[in-house]
């Protein structure tokens, strides 16, 4: 199993717009080979920003290389530019291999 991550970093009093260009965005995801699921995470906020995360679980590393490579991820991300002035820099990506689950 492979954990896909983006970490966001929200401009106060931007999350509720964050957050609805997140529930109003077109998916592919469960069109795609070995997708588990996605969970969209609120985090802690600080006075410079308010931290999200998009969390994907994949069958496999290959499966989620699969989704990068694809035209159903072109498709999803065309939107990405509502985000402008709503997040601070650009996500930051971070992928696990899932070793030990209980």
């Amino acid at each position: 199993m492979f954990i896909a991550m983006n970490r966001f970093k929200v401009v106060p009093g931007q999350e509720q717009t964050f957050e609805t260009v997140w529930r109003t965005r077109e998916t592919r995801l469960p069109e795609m080979d070995g997708f588990v699921n996605f969970k969209l995470l609120r985090g802690p906020s600080t006075q410079d920003h308010t931290l999200f995360a998009s969390h994907t679980l994949w069958k496999s590393r290959t499966h989620f290389d699969g989704w990068v490579e694809s035209q159903a991820f072109g498709k999803s991300h065309q939107g990405d530019g509502r985000l402008s002035g709503i997040v601070l820099g650009h996500p930051e990506f971070e992928g696990f291999d899932i070793l030990q689950e209980l």
